[in-house]
């Protein structure tokens, strides 16, 4: 990339951005709310705008919290600042329309238009076509994904240096814990930001299309994806194939 000239990144992108990320609450690293980013809009906006356009923007650290599980654990979610969920928004406004048809059709997590209420009512309908479900669950999904696999696939669907380059930005952005200390990330991304569409979740939903085309396309098995659980109705009948570490789908 020639650092020397700016990235398609305009003003008018930054504002509409900044427009969908009106509803979070909570506040990154910085402890700045929404209220206060609003308080000096045009001066916060400016300025990150100026360091995306130029591409001297670095990701601050997200900052974790722990949700307790009601089954036991928890589950890390990464909370970024206002400024940094904007600069997600801007990226992911211009990848998903792109993204988007590389889907199945009945995959309906982190998609617009999708929701999970359109996977049930499709699953309920399959429950007459089909005699039983396979219900399997990547473990870990976010927190253990490869980063050079991830990127693998960005490279694959988008030509846009800016957008690769901000992306792995985002992937080895660091972690603040609970404890204020910071901790670097080599694999993984946080679960968080912008919304159920935002780059971070977006991306490496293809790593789940990858195992359509790669594992399940070639046995005809048919998929239903709520998120990036894999509940897969078959009919009875055919002989059993592995997919994945001990699950079986007949």
């Amino acid at each position: 990339m020639n650092s020397g000239k700016p990235l398609p990144i305009t003003k008018r992108m930054v504002w509409e951005a900044y427009k969908l990320v009106k509803k979070g609450k909570a506040a990154g690293v910085d402890g700045q709310s929404l209220e206060d980013f609003a308080g000096d809009l045009e001066n916060h906006r400016y300025r990150l705008w100026n360091r995306l356009v130029s591409g001297s923007y670095f990701p601050p650290p997200v900052r974790r919290v722990e949700i307790p599980k009601a089954g036991g654990g928890i589950r890390p979610l990464g909370i970024p600042t206002v400024a940094d969920r904007i600069a997600q928004m801007v990226v992911k406004r211009c990848l998903e329309p792109v993204l988007d048809g590389e889907f199945d059709p009945d995959s309906y997590g982190y998609r617009p238009g999708k929701s999970a209420h359109q996977a049930i009512e499709q699953a309920r309908k399959r429950c007459w076509q089909h005699d039983w479900v396979v219900d399997l669950d990547i473990k870990s999904f976010f927190d253990t994904i490869d980063h050079e696999l991830l990127m693998r696939a960005v490279y694959r669907h988008t030509k846009a240096d800016w957008i690769r380059l901000y992306i792995e930005r985002w992937l080895k952005a660091p972690v603040e814990m609970p404890d204020g200390s910071v901790r670097a990330r080599t694999t993984g991304r946080s679960q968080g930001g912008c919304g159920q569409s935002n780059p971070g979740k977006l991306v490496p939903a293809l790593r789940v299309r990858c195992l359509d085309e790669g594992v399940l396309s070639p046995h005809s098995v048919r998929t239903l994806r709520r998120r990036h659980h894999l509940p897969l109705p078959h009919a009875a009948g055919s002989g059993g194939t592995q997919i994945g570490a001990g699950t079986t789908v007949c």
